[in-house]
């Protein structure tokens, strides 16, 4: 009897854990099995690995019993990059290869029948586990090695086909092999769109003051943020500028955006860590899968977690599904999203900033004044129309602003220049960094990923701040839950003022953010220099 075993490493999420694929090949009755949780894909692992081994100039212990398990057994496994790892712990076991040593290494890739390699989703993700369990070296497709290499600290070896992996590991002469083929869901098309965020700044955006100070504030401390109003005053326009103020990421938040776009399979070749913070628009009509994520078969991450620490822009938020609507409560509350389906739960981080955009009425044209109100909807149309955007969702919404169409004389104010995204930028980046300084050392790092209990143990408010709070709650004004999202705007309105804690009209603000009221000319900011 022999018994091999090759190391790689399966995603549970974004979770990567590392498995032994481990291999017995001894004398009896010609039977292949296969245990430990397997999914289909990896059931027909054997059958790719067969052929391409045959066709590589070895063979498959087909006289003989094969048994193969993916240990730990209670761990579910699924994907065809165990390929390469299956291969050589047969060729271990039944004797075709000499003995190597792989300790340290893992091995990602799925094999053709020819015995290349073809490239696989996850591969920064994988690698990033295994740097984490004490892996030194990774074998993985030749165009994913830059991928790889993202991760500090390991060596990544890219390869090209099973021959190739096995003389890199025996240190004989690595043969020619032919290229890698792209991953089949790479994008063949690239449309000019895709830049066109490049081009826009908050300069673009003509008066609009107290909006422009509340996305401000919503960047700053990663609120959610809600604009309503007739359409063409501004909201979309408003919405795209909102990356151009956010700081680039840092390092841990790099590799993390960069993991779940390799999980989505939405690298291509080449492509470096993602520096600046990620904007998603999904069309309204998009469905919850694709949102906050699923799918048949693998569980892919949705766009709520492809904008994680970027911005995610629900236009015409009031025409989504219905479902969609009610999925998107537990990431606008705890910042991740859990997907259950039967025995596999998968858990993807979402803290993104997500912005709401929401006419007035379905024909978007309905203003509280009567006379230049040119909304042709019924009562009962616009009522069920804004009924979208209340109870518990707006109760997770910690900004709202309601918009109005640009008056002609507010359009061109001499006095008043609108200011660029790089100087709103420069004092968002310092509101964060006296964030990152006092929630050193903790899970989160923005004042509106704060658990309220923390917050209220260990950054309380004043007697006469808090006060200010307890009066309109009391009153029915606020939640318990809307009171804790207060108390954190109030805390990033005084970051961006560069005090140490809150006061009196830094809550008032706070509380006008939230509902909706106009803000006091004291509590904007001027956009021009004294």
């Amino acid at each position: 009897m022999a018994v091999a075993s090759t190391p790689t490493i399966v995603l549970d999420g974004a979770v990567g854990h590392l498995v032994d694929v481990q291999v017995d090949v001894s004398a009896g009755q010609a039977t292949l099995t296969l245990v430990g949780r397997t999914d289909q894909s990896i059931n027909e692992a054997p059958h790719r690995c067969r052929m391409a081994i045959h066709n590589t100039g070895l063979h498959w212990p087909t006289t003989k019993r094969v048994t193969i398990l993916f240990s730990p057994s209670d761990l579910p496994k699924r994907g065809t990059h165990v390929d390469l790892a299956v291969a050589l712990a047969v060729l271990k076991a039944d004797g075709q290869l000499r003995p190597a040593d792989v300790s340290g290494s893992v091995f990602i890739g799925e094999l053709t029948l020819t015995g290349g390699l073809r490239a696989v989703p996850g591969v920064l993700p994988m690698t990033l586990a295994a740097s984490q369990r004490g892996i030194r070296r990774v074998f993985v497709p030749e165009p994913q090695a830059h991928e790889a290499s993202m991760v500090p600290g390991i060596e990544v070896i890219g390869v090209r086909s099973l021959a190739q992996v096995i003389a890199e590991i025996t240190g004989e002469t690595v043969p020619e092999a032919p290229p890698v083929a792209p991953m089949s869901g790479n994008r063949l098309l690239s449309w000019r769109g895709e830049q066109r965020l490049d081009e826009v700044d908050m300069a673009d955006v003509l008066g609009l003051q107290e909006a422009r100070y509340a996305v401000e504030v919503a960047a700053a401390g990663g609120h959610h943020l809600l604009l309503s109003g007739p359409k063409g005053c501004g909201k979309t326009t408003l919405a795209e500028r909102v990356p151009t103020i956010l700081p680039d990421l840092s390092l841990r938040e790099s590799l993390e955006l960069t993991a779940l776009h390799s999980l989505a399979g939405a690298l291509q070749d080449g492509d470096g860590l993602i520096r600046r913070p990620p904007f998603s628009a999904p069309h309204h009509d998009a469905s919850k899968t694709s949102i906050v994520g699923g799918g048949t078969g693998k569980v892919r991450p949705g766009e709520i977690s492809r904008a994680h620490c970027g911005v995610l822009l629900l236009d015409e938020f009031p025409l989504l599904r219905t479902d969609v609507i009610d999925a998107l409560r537990q990431p606008l509350e705890s910042g991740e999203v859990t997907i259950a389906r039967g025995d596999d739960v998968v858990t993807y981080p979402a803290r993104g900033l997500v912005v709401f955009a929401a006419n007035p009425c379905p024909c978007g044209e309905y203003t509280a004044d009567v006379q230049s109100s040119r909304c042709s909807c019924k009562e009962t149309q616009r009522r069920d129309y804004r009924d979208r955007v209340r109870g518990p969702i707006s109760d997770r919404i910690d900004i709202t602003r309601h918009l109005l169409p640009l008056k002609p004389h507010d359009a061109a104010d001499p006095t008043r220049p609108p200011e660029s995204s790089a100087v709103v930028r420069g004092r968002v980046a310092a509101a964060r960094e006296r964030q990152a300084l006092r929630f050193r050392e903790r899970s989160w790092a923005l004042n509106g990923q704060v658990p309220g209990p923390v917050l209220l143990k260990e950054w309380p408010l004043g007697h006469h701040e808090q006060r200010v709070i307890d009066d309109v709650m009391y009153r029915g004004g606020l939640s318990r839950r809307g009171a804790t999202r207060v108390h954190r705007i109030a805390w990033t309105i005084a970051d961006l003022r560069g005090v140490d804690s809150p006061g009196v009209e830094d809550v008032d603000t706070a509380l006008r953010l939230r509902t909706g009221e106009p803000l006091l000319s004291s509590a904007l900011r001027a956009e021009v220099a004294s």
